[in-house]
């Protein structure tokens, strides 16, 4: 017998789990996914501008626009950091 391609195999054969399974996993070990996520969400939106958040999550720039002004965030002080970035930072392969 071979191993389930699945890193959470389900209760039924061959399918894996479904979001709400996993749910109640992680829920059972102490993990709000979706209080998380939205942790993850506010943090970010204060770091990035709007634009930046919208194509990196795939969520409308609305959204994004209302997650940075509910979380305070500044695109001046995204774009200032970026700017005293050391080029060579990026552009160095590793």
């Amino acid at each position: 017998m071979t191993a389930p391609p699945w890193l959470f195999p389900g209760g039924h054969p061959r399918l894996p789990l479904t979001d709400s399974q996993i749910g109640k996993r992680l829920h059972k070990i102490g993990i709000r996914p979706k209080q998380d996520r939205s942790t993850a969400l506010f943090t970010l939106a204060t770091e990035v501008p709007a634009a930046i958040l919208a194509r990196m999550l795939g969520i409308h720039i609305k959204v994004a626009v209302q997650w940075q002004q509910a979380s305070g965030g500044d695109w001046a002080a995204y774009a200032a950091d970026v700017a005293q970035r050391n080029p060579d930072q990026h552009n160095s392969k590793a």
